[in-house]
C-alpha cells in the first residue's frame, strides 16, 4: 500500500530520533522549519507529528513546541541533596560545566541572607546524558568560599566541598519564563516555562551558608513531595500567593 506524505516525513522523523539527532527531550525543527525541509504544509508535518505523538516518540508543549519524548526527571523535596545524586537514583548520566567562578560583591537578596559582603558566585550548566537540563548559580561567603578552585567546583557539589555540617534547607519553586540567554545555555525557545528554584542551606546550628538558584526546563523536571498525613484542606503544603 502505498503510503501518503504525512506517513513519509513520519518515517524521516522517526529514522532521525532512531539515529539520535533528536535526544530524549531535545525540542524538533519548529512546524514551519518542518514544512520548509520536506516543502509540505503545516497541516500535513503536524499530522506527521501526532502520529510520531500517538507512538509516544514525540511530544509538545505549549510555549516549547515539539520534542522528543522523554519521562521528565523526578527530583524528590523531602531530602537534601544534589541534583547529581538524583539524576544518579534516575539512571541518568550527569555532568556539570563551570560557565563563571570569581568572587563578586553580594547582590541584595544574598547579604540579606548570608550577611556576607563579598562572596564567591558560581555558575554552572548541568547536564543528563549530554543534554542540558539545568542552569545553576551558587553564592557562598567569602570565608567558606576562599579555600575553593575552579577546579573544586567543577569535581565536586558545594556540600562535599565547605567546611561546616549541614542541617537543612529551604527550597521556594515558582514559574517562570526563561530568558534569553539561559534559553540559548538550556537549548529552548526564549520565553519558554521553566521553573525557578531559590535554595537557601543551613548548618547544623541554623545558620544559611549557601544560597542558589536553579532554572529547569519545565518539560524536564518534576518535584515530588511525599505528604505523610492529610489534611481537611488539600492544598500543596508551603502554598504562597506572589504579589
Amino acid at each position: 500500500m502505498r503510503q501518503t506524505r504525512y506517513q513519509l516525513i513520519a518515517d524521516r522523523l522517526r529514522d532521525r530520533i532512531a539515529s539520535g539527532e533528536f535526544g530524549a527531550g531535545r525540542l524538533l525543527p519548529s512546524e514551519s522549519e518542518l514544512s520548509a525541509e520536506f516543502d509540505a504544509s503545516r497541516v500535513t508535518v503536524r499530522r506527521s507529528l501526532e502520529l510520531l505523538r500517538d507512538e509516544g516518540l514525540v511530544d509538545s508543549r505549549q510555549g516549547f513546541g515539539w520534542f522528543s519524548a522523554s519521562d521528565p526527571v523526578r527530583q524528590s523535596l523531602g531530602r537534601l541533596g544534589t541534583i547529581e545524586s538524583q539524576l544518579a537514583a534516575e539512571g541518568v548520566q550527569s555532568e556539570r560545566r563551570i560557565l563563571d567562578f570569581r568572587f563578586v560583591t553580594a547582590p541584595q537578596r544574598v547579604l540579606e541572607v548570608l550577611g556576607s559582603g563579598t562572596v564567591l558566585r558560581v555558575r554552572r550548566l548541568n547536564l543528563a546524558d549530554g543534554n542540558p537540563f539545568a542552569l545553576v548559580t551558587v553564592w557562598c561567603p567569602e570565608a567558606l568560599g576562599a579555600e575553593l578552585s575552579r577546579a573544586d567546583v567543577t569535581r565536586s557539589p558545594f556540600y562535599e566541598l565547605i567546611s561546616v555540617e549541614l542541617g537543612g534547607a529551604t527550597q521556594t519553586i515558582g514559574a517562570a519564563a526563561a530568558s534569553t540567554h539561559d534559553a540559548e545555555l538550556l537549548d529552548i525557545p526564549a520565553g519558554s516555562p521553566v521553573l525557578r528554584c531559590e535554595r537557601v542551606t543551613r548548618s547544623a546550628d541554623g545558620q544559611p551558608v549557601l544560597v542558589s538558584e536553579h532554572v529547569f526546563p519545565a518539560h524536564l523536571t518534576e518535584f515530588v513531595v511525599d505528604i505523610q498525613n492529610a489534611e481537611s484542606s488539600m492544598a500543596p503544603s508551603g502554598l504562597r500567593l506572589v504579589d
